[in-house]
């Protein structure tokens, strides 16, 4: 019999979301409610010419936009087939058996399966009302401590701590633990505080910063993320990148979409008015919405009985929300914010099952 190493076959598989049937609407993958940028498609189609061609594995393009955009060092970005590439290859780039990657209570869960991966201790820090706490992050730090996960804003809560934190937690970690910022939904929480601000952390050499393009960009179905790494620290990671990793129609889309800031900006702020509008709406039912600044909302209900059977309910209407039992929330939903009319329905049905 052909086995695998030890490791792996004991391994969990990373389990991503229910996605339910043909006439289903997901909302479980925190996706964008709106397209991506007309320009966007209009590269992506054209760059179709070029499919005989190898992806430049430089993405020049694609840096320059990012670079002249956020004002950082085109050589600092590295890019990769969504941000869980550069997360799993900074993850095996300095962790190893018996050393420690420290992410939070409800953090992004890809972390732990690559931290298993290279047969590392995954150990979570305790968050305080949904919401990152730095005491406890730098409490749970020990000598084998090797990598400090932040996601700001939060998935799945949707919560965000404010930038002086994140510099106050950088400061007390030691100078040998690498901070990695997950900013997946930074665009979202530019109407809160300006998320660039932490891109100047990167300038220490002992912090990292990865964004995306799948969601207020719209370009989930083209895996393209986005990190800024300190020069030494991208130089082991880019060891491990697959070296044509974003095809040439995504960077395309990734480049153009990223110069059309007016038509993301204009995606994040009617996702938002529809997003706190259907919030508002849980909260009339009775139901605990955590603040979002993202593109979802966690929904908690009174127990997790109450949580299943509004699942069910939303099911029987074609509507499918992401159960968060394995981040130890069974008493919670998780929403993506669709268009309007969707929303809507989705509150005609927990409307039924709170009365």
């Amino acid at each position: 019999m052909i086995r695998a190493v030890d490791h792996v076959h004991q391994m969990e598989a990373y389990t991503l979301a229910d996605l339910g049937g043909p006439e289903t609407v997901s909302l479980a993958q925190n996706e964008s409610a709106f397209p991506a940028s007309p320009a966007a498609i209009a590269a992506g189609q054209a760059a179709l010419e070029q499919m005989p061609l190898y992806p430049d594995p430089d993405w020049p393009e694609l840096r320059s936009a990012i670079s002249e955009t956020h004002g950082v060092e085109a050589g600092n970005i590295l890019c990769g087939a969504g941000s869980m590439e550069l997360i799993g290859c900074l993850i095996r780039a300095f962790a190893g058996p018996g050393d420690r990657v420290l992410g939070t209570d409800y953090g992004y869960a890809y972390v732990a399966s690559a931290t298993a991966q290279v047969q590392a201790d995954y150990v979570k820090a305790r968050e305080v009302d949904l919401t990152v706490s730095v005491d406890d992050i730098w409490a749970a730090v020990t000598p084998q401590t090797r990598i400090a996960f932040v996601c700001n804003p939060g998935n799945p809560t949707g919560t965000l701590i404010p930038n002086a934190e994140i510099l106050r937690l950088r400061n007390a970690l030691p100078a040998d633990v690498l901070l990695v910022v997950d900013q997946a939904y930074a665009e979202f929480a530019d109407q809160d505080q300006n998320p660039d601000e932490v891109l100047a952390l990167v300038d220490r050499g002992d912090t990292v910063v990865m964004r995306t393009f799948s969601k207020a960009y719209g370009l989930a179905g083209a895996r393209v993320g986005w990190g800024l790494f300190p020069g030494a620290i991208a130089g082991e990671v880019r060891k491990l990148l697959n070296p044509n990793n974003v095809s040439i129609p995504s960077q395309a889309m990734a480049t153009a979409a990223m110069r059309d800031q007016a038509y993301m900006l204009n995606t994040v702020s009617k996702t938002a008015a529809i997003r706190d509008q259907f919030a508002n709406g849980c909260r009339a039912l009775g139901l605990a919405v955590a603040p979002s600044h993202t593109n979802f909302v966690l929904i908690r209900f009174g127990d997790v009985k109450m949580a299943q059977k509004a699942d069910a309910a939303l099911r029987a209407q074609g509507l499918l929300m992401r159960g968060m039992g394995g981040y130890g929330l069974g008493d919670c939903l998780r929403a993506t914010i669709c268009e309007e009319p969707v929303m809507d329905r989705c509150l005609t049905v927990l409307k039924e099952v709170t009365s």
